[in-house]
């Protein structure tokens, strides 16, 4: 007969080998012994957990011919137990028997092919001398199999070369587990991920308690979390669930405190029920790799989440990415392409980065490293960096989806600078550079944490005696108290910030920090103080071409106007700043022009032409994750709905409003939000849940020194008391109100304060 290869070719031996093989054909083809269909792959776990769905798409790609197939991914994945699940599964169709042999891959002596054929072909040939050659064995090997339906398990494979002569014919099937990435043409490849938390849950609660079903229920929210910092990967969560089975005493809650500290955390996942650690799990691959290579994988660690190759070139100097691409194929490294170009992200493993960060500090101590994470920091500023020219050249989304890729790294670049600052000029210029420019912070940090960036980048700017930077820092820090709701705060900064401006001549920054000021006294509500800032910062603005600029001032002025009650004039002021912030691409200012414009058609009385432009202003906030713009939005739609005499549909908007206010920390909107509540229930005729809502919105008015809010409230609160007979009461509310409205100049002064004099009328008839 003739001798196959595993597409079916003929391989013709020649000279001794021919005789060789001839002299022993009936020895090998027709042994002397019968033996069983063999069955040497072993059943899966009885704890084997999940993975349905890869298995069902694995075993219909079986019946479409997809017979050869290569698992790949870290060790502990649980590959092997994979592996038995679906030989099981396949027992039925491959009727021949189950063939096994471990490649010992990770070892430091792998088995050569060879090797691995004699082992296999020992099953059907026990006794019989096999021949010593590769290519004898070979030829021996697939025509054993020739004919038969069998299906060959190779486990733990090193690499192509290793398996290639491996392959079986067409009529048998293969199942091959590998750390490292195999290119065989003929192999399938699968790269195993980790098991889903359900799964991964399920798993870590059925080997802590096997006996104790009723628990699982019980306790899965701590089943979850302990699975989570296990990384969802099978032997952790094997590990941690046969330390909780086997130690008196423990519970989940308890080991949970155990976990908690990261550096701890792989010794602290016992080895109970495994036969190997997770760091003897991970040597095995980080032994193979080459000094240079091991040397990119421990710096890799330094990333707290996932990368891209620029950012790995830059932070661990490979150039090129050779070791990147060898510590992929080791499955040390993970890799999602996101687009058809290429283009993709690299992670380690959770406690794949563990390891990684054990072995950092065993070659350096607390210092290894440490120039890494500066060029880490020194990247990932220039990130941010880039991501907001992004923004401010009109590609907002741009700008917000680089800033929500790489957040996790920005922060952890900022906290080493922040933590090195005082010992280090590098550091101290990182965080001094960083926040140049806060649009994309403005979106996505909560004012406090902004801050406390802020104060930072300050304190850097100082220690380098950077007087452009310090101003920059300092109105930017005005901004971030703007938020808050603390006016006056913000003026101090703002004052401090225009003094550098003026001294060292930064006609930009003076522009931003004069209308800067005008929106903290609009703020404070003195409207007319606000429109002379504004007026200057124009001006500025036109001189050097700055449209952006000049677009935020026209919509401040707009706003200016509005509070002074002229809804016409704020409306040409708007529009203006609408055209400019559609010319420049500015979607956060369309979005904030939008909405003034709703709100001045409100005060003109045309609610539906009011909601037209809030609904568009609400699509572009939540588009760009503009938090505080979108509760806005929604507040605002609540008042064109109040106005339309909707008060249980206002009420919905006000909710939505106030929770998003409450999320973000933004104080001033909300003690609006709960003013507006307070008069949506008024109308409602609930009186007194009315007045629940303006008294809390007086107590946030006066904390945060918002006048404006603190007039509304008193001025709701006099109505309330006066509808309640409390004349007393209710002329003290309203007098705040006109006290200001004098102060002030507003147009509505006189009306209200006749009537304010009604009530004490009505207070002087009770007496």
């Amino acid at each position: 007969m003739d001798f196959k290869d595993s597409k079916g070719a003929i391989i013709r031996p020649t000279g001794d080998i021919e005789q060789q093989i001839g002299d022993r054909y009936n020895t090998y083809i027709h042994p002397t012994e019968k033996f069983p269909v063999p069955h040497q792959i072993p059943p899966p776990p009885k704890s084997f957990t999940g993975r349905e769905e890869l298995i069902d798409q694995i075993l219909k790609g079986f019946a479409q011919g997809d017979t050869i197939i290569g698992l790949r991914g870290i060790g502990g994945l649980g590959k092997t137990a994979l592996a038995y699940k679906l030989a099981e599964r396949l027992r039925d169709r491959y009727k021949d028997g189950q063939l096994m042999v471990n490649l010992q891959g990770t070892a430091t002596n792998p088995l050569t092919p060879s090797q691995a054929m004699s082992k296999l072909l020992r099953y059907y040939y026990p006794a019989a001398p096999l021949p010593e050659s590769q290519e004898e064995l070979q030829s021996l090997y697939l025509s054993t199999l020739d004919g038969k339906c069998a299906m060959v398990l190779l486990d733990n494979a090193l690499d192509d070369p290793q398996v290639m002569p491996l392959l079986p014919p067409s009529t048998c099937g293969m199942i091959i587990t590998s750390r490292r990435k195999l290119a065989l043409s003929d192999v399938f490849p699968i790269d195993l991920e980790v098991l889903k938390l359900e799964e991964a849950t399920e798993l870590l609660a059925k080997t802590a308690r096997p006996h104790s079903p009723n628990l699982l229920s019980q306790e899965t929210p701590l089943w979850k979390e302990i699975a989570g910092m296990c990384g969802c990967l099978p032997v952790a969560l094997k590990a941690a669930g046969s330390y909780l089975a086997c130690t008196p005493g423990s519970s989940p809650k308890q080991y949970i405190k155990e976990l908690q500290d990261e550096r701890k955390r792989l010794g602290v996942i016992g080895k109970e029920g495994v036969e190997e650690d997770l760091v003897t799990k991970f040597s095995l691959s980080y032994s193979r790799l080459g000094s240079e290579t091991a040397q990119v994988f421990r710096l890799l660690s330094i990333f707290p989440a996932d990368f891209d190759a620029q950012a790995e070139e830059a932070v661990c100097q490979n150039e090129g990415h050779r070791h990147l691409i060898e510590l992929v194929r080791w499955s040390l490294v993970e890799y999602q392409s996101l687009d058809a170009e290429g283009e993709g992200r690299y992670h380690l493993h959770d406690l794949v980065r563990l390891f990684a960060t054990g072995l950092l500090e065993e070659e350096g101590g607390k210092a290894a490293g440490n120039d890494a994470r500066q060029r880490h920091a020194e990247h990932f500023r220039d990130v941010l960096s880039s991501a907001n020219e992004l923004y401010k050249n009109g590609k907002s989304l741009a700008g917000l989806s680089i800033f929500d890729l790489e957040r996790i790294n920005i922060e952890a670049a900022w906290a080493w600078a922040k933590g090195n600052l005082a010992d280090s000029d590098a550091a101290a210029t990182i965080c001094n550079a960083f926040l140049n420019s806060p649009y994309l912070l403005e979106l996505r940090q909560h004012p406090r944490e902004r801050i406390s960036w802020m104060e930072t980048a300050l304190s850097a700017a100082r220690k380098l005696n950077d007087r452009c930077m310090e101003g920059v820092h300092l109105g930017n820090l005005g901004l971030a108290y703007a938020a808050l709701g603390d006016a006056k705060k913000a003026i101090e900064c703002y004052e401090q910030a225009l003094k550098i401006a003026s001294e060292i001549r930064d006609r930009r920054n003076e522009g931003a920090w004069l209308g800067n000021l005008g929106n903290a006294y609009a703020d404070l509500g003195d409207a007319k103080k606000a429109i002379e800032y504004h007026e200057q910062a124009l001006k500025i603005d036109r001189e050097i071409g700055d449209r952006r600029g000049e677009g935020a001032d026209q919509g401040n002025l707009g706003r200016a106007y509005a509070a002074l009650g002229d809804a016409k004039k704020a409306i040409e002021y708007y529009e203006q700043a609408l055209k400019i912030d559609r010319e420049i691409g500015d979607r956060r200012g369309e979005g904030i022009a939008l909405d003034n414009l709703g709100i001045a058609y409100k005060n003109l009385g045309d609610a539906k032409k009011a909601i037209e432009y809030y609904e568009q202003a609400l699509k572009i906030d939540r588009e760009i994750g503009d938090r505080r713009g979108e509760g806005i939005a929604l507040g605002n739609l609540g008042n064109a709905y109040a106005a339309l005499g909707d008060a249980k549909k206002a009420i919905v908007y006000y909710e939505q409003a106030l929770a998003i206010a409450r999320e973000i920390g933004d104080r001033r909107n909300e003690g609006a939000w709960l003013g507006n509540l307070g008069i949506a229930y008024k109308n409602l005729g609930d009186a007194k849940k009315a007045i629940d809502y303006y008294e809390q919105q007086l107590v946030i008015t006066r904390e945060i020194g918002d006048r404006i809010g603190e007039t509304y409230a008193c001025w709701n609160l006099g109505l309330a008391y006066e509808n309640a007979d409390d004349f007393q009461r209710a002329a003290d509310m309203m007098q705040v109100c006109v006290d200001f409205e004098r102060e002030i100049g507003h147009p509505d002064a006189g009306k209200d304060a006749t009537r304010l004099e009604a009530v004490r009328a009505k207070l002087r008839e009770n007496e």
